[in-house]
């Protein structure tokens, strides 16, 4: 999975504390094509994993909400490696991460952005999944996760 090489490449970026911004997150949106957001306190989960596909040649959602991906790609009815994870944030919001295994206490791990403010690999709690989406045209050969060290922490930190 071609895309989930791009998603580490941006592994430890992170937003700014402060006035000033990283351009490297503000790109993101740029890359992502969802215009107008000139900041790295925005939101964006979902800038990030649209930005990631489209570096990969896969045309994704171009959005910054995260639930938009619900109705992307094809729904998978199980978490793969590489599989695009919309958890809920509330009853309206919502994070997206790319899945990329599992810890003991069988917790997702995501690769994700703006979590804890950064790119990051960060343990969720399945329960907080709404859905898994893989590129439309392909399909995941493999749904064993592979098992991952964690602090068993869940990630409440996307915003």
């Amino acid at each position: 999975m071609h895309w989930l090489d791009r998603a580490r490449a941006y592994l430890g970026l992170a937003e700014i504390v402060g006035p000033h911004h990283n351009p490297k997150v503000v790109g993101l949106w740029k890359t992502a094509r969802v215009p107008g957001v000139s900041d790295d306190e925005t939101p964006w989960c979902a800038a990030f994993v649209s930005a990631v596909l489209e570096e990969a040649g896969i045309v994704s959602a171009r959005t910054g909400w995260a639930r938009s991906y619900l109705t992307w790609g094809i729904k998978l009815g199980a978490p793969a490696v590489g599989a695009i994870v919309v958890f809920e944030r509330g009853p309206h919001a919502g994070h997206v991460g790319f899945v990329v295994g599992k810890d003991k206490a069988d917790h997702l791990m995501v690769l994700g952005g703006n979590q804890g403010n950064a790119v990051s690999i960060k343990p969720f709690d399945r329960k907080r999944a709404l859905g898994y989406r893989w590129p439309a045209g392909s399909e995941p050969d493999n749904f064993a996760l592979p098992l991952m060290t964690s602090d068993g922490q869940l990630s409440r930190s996307e915003a």
